[in-house]
């Protein structure tokens, strides 16, 4: 089992900047990737973003690309989101997620599943 607390939302004007925060508890050894998701009101859950255990790899959704950035610090069983040039599409909730489902060409697609969640936290921009 693994236990994820997201840390880090709040208010930001448009422009602004925003860091996130996953810290990861339990046995973490048996996760491939971290990923950020979110859901805005009336909208699909969204992959934002995702950095395999080893941190060889990162992925991002083409709405975020060149303004978030993923990293973790593997000796704090922590990921980061960096979200700057924030814009008022970004709001919403922010999910943190670790999967135990093995490598896979593209974590963030609809079909690769996350077996343990955070509870959120609330991202809101205004313009």
């Amino acid at each position: 089992q693994v236990q994820l607390v997201e840390s880090g939302g709040g208010s930001v004007q448009a422009g602004g900047s925003l860091r996130l925060s996953c810290a990861a508890s339990g046995d973490t050894s048996i996760t491939y990737y971290m990923a950020w998701f979110r859901r805005a009101p009336g909208k699909e859950r969204e992959g934002v973003a995702a950095i395999s255990t080893t941190g060889s790899s990162t992925y991002y959704a083409d709405s975020v690309k060149g303004r978030f950035t993923i990293s973790q610090d593997n000796a704090y069983n922590t990921v980061y989101l960096q979200m700057n040039s924030l814009k008022p599409e970004d709001t919403a909730m922010y999910y943190c997620a670790a999967s135990d489902e093995g490598y896979y060409n593209d974590p963030l697609s609809p079909t690769y599943e996350y077996g343990y969640w955070g509870q959120g936290t609330q991202v809101t921009v205004s313009s």
